[in-house]
């Protein structure tokens, strides 16, 4: 019987076909595993990061355009409408409650538990803006807004109950303070420490986010997420209360008032 060479061609043949052995597989899946573990792990961390930077530049772009708003006195801004679900102004003569009518809010988080006169609707983006601008010392406001920037598919006139329930929302208290620095101030006479307090005014914005879906057991308010910014300017002009509309004020800057 002639056996092969080992110089043989089948012989050289026979060496090509050596392969990996069950052990070397069995190392390289749990390397791979481990591998894939690891970026499982990571990806919802990722996500995280991501959709809390969209909501920081939400919040951004909407804080810069209610500062605008509320800095020129502005009126006639009644696409606010689509977007300004309720306002809740307390004061020390109780809580009066603004809702919007509009049917896309109807299952948007907002306060519940209050009565909403017709009286108390908010149909007008003056009515909203005047309510921005209360100063602090005639009560606290809190908006509850359906974000202004954001998806397209939130946006007005969007029907969909299920999308309007889980769009983002948000809660800002704007604080309006007249201008009082001691450290500026010391060594003023009485005369340009009033003119400074009556025409000028910081105006904070405090936000909240995002509106979650239910409300707390008390006092039946919207359930909050832990987004949290502060932003804060100084607004030049007389701020004045519209006697047309009650509970309302706005910044006229254009006309600065002489404080006796």
């Amino acid at each position: 019987m002639k056996l092969f060479s080992p110089t043989s061609r089948c012989a050289v043949a026979l060496r090509g076909q050596a392969a990996f052995t069950m052990i070397e597989i069995a190392m390289a899946l749990a390397i791979i595993g481990f591998a894939l573990v690891a970026i499982i792990g990571i990806l919802p961390m990722g996500l995280d990061v991501q959709k809390n930077n969209r909501r920081e530049t939400i919040i951004n772009q909407d804080a810069n355009y209610f500062i605008e708003a509320l800095r020129s006195g502005g009126v006639g801004l009644n696409d606010l409408t689509k977007y300004v679900a309720a306002i809740v102004v307390t004061n020390n003569s109780g809580v009066k409650y603004y809702q919007n009518p509009d049917p896309i809010f109807a299952n948007f988080p907002i306060p519940s538990g209050l009565p909403t006169p017709e009286a108390l609707r908010l149909t007008s983006g003056q009515t909203i803006i005047g309510l921005l601008s209360r100063p602090r010392s005639e009560g606290r406001v809190e908006a509850y807004v359906k974000a202004l920037s954001g998806a397209a598919s939130e946006k007005s006139p969007q029907a969909n109950a299920i999308i309007n329930e889980a769009a983002f929302g948000y809660r800002m208290v704007p604080e309006i303070i007249p201008y009082d620095d001691p450290a500026a101030l010391n060594g003023s006479n009485s005369a340009v420490v009033n003119n400074l307090r009556r025409n000028l005014h910081e105006v904070r914005l405090l936000f909240r986010w995002p509106l979650l879906p239910g409300h707390d057991a008390t006092p039946g308010l919207p359930r909050m997420g832990n987004g949290r910014q502060v932003y804060r300017v100084m607004v030049g002009g007389a701020l004045t209360q519209n006697g047309a509309v009650p509970e309302t004020w706005f910044f006229q800057p254009q006309i600065y008032t002489n404080a006796p």
